[in-house]
């Protein structure tokens, strides 16, 4: 038996190069909707240009429907987004928003004036739950066709509970995007 043997005994390797997984099988998270949420992952990251950013990803704990779903948030803290018009702003705001995440994990970041580290940020930020105010971005993606997903727009202490049920599902359209495709724009 090969390893590309699949279950049926077909083999995998006779795609010819071509595969759909029949897409995602989770519908977007309705604008406006509070989670309760915790990270699992802070780390700094890259983009493929080299630019630094702060990367955290959440793990959702409530409302059931949405537990163990994940999201992905990219923060440009440096204010070096090469595809911002105004990376400064975005900086600033990012740096707004890290400083809130920190304050809701126990306010170890900023206890201290330096550039946090991937230790010093997973030590601070993991595991530690707050409420996350969810918006979802749409763009055209780089083969035309529309892409979506969930960015983070607000956090708060996990005492506030979930009292926004969202906005109902849109349906999806195409937005405006960069060049290369990218959605870095979203504010954060």
């Amino acid at each position: 038996m090969s390893f590309w043997d699949l279950s049926d005994n077909e083999d995998a390797t006779k795609s010819g190069g071509d595969y759909d997984s029949g897409g995602g099988s989770f519908e977007n998270i309705p604008n406006n909707t509070d989670v309760m949420a915790c990270p699992d992952e802070a780390k700094w990251d890259k983009d493929n240009e080299g630019n630094e950013y702060l990367s955290i990803r959440w793990t959702l704990l409530k409302p059931e429907q949405y537990a163990n779903r994940k999201v992905f948030q990219k923060m440009w803290v440096n204010g070096n987004n090469p595809r911002s018009k105004n990376p400064k702003e975005q900086g600033d705001k990012a740096k707004r928003m890290l400083a809130a995440i920190d304050a809701n994990a126990g306010g170890k970041l900023a206890g201290s004036t330096s550039k946090p580290t991937d230790e010093t940020l997973t030590m601070a930020l993991v595991n530690k739950p707050m409420v996350l105010k969810l918006m979802v971005w749409e763009m055209e993606g780089a083969d035309g066709k529309p892409m979506s997903g969930n960015w983070v727009c607000a956090v708060s202490p996990k005492s506030k509970g979930l009292t926004a049920t969202g906005d109902a599902p849109k349906p999806r359209a195409a937005a405006p995007t960069t060049p290369d495709g990218d959605m870095d724009d979203i504010p954060f």
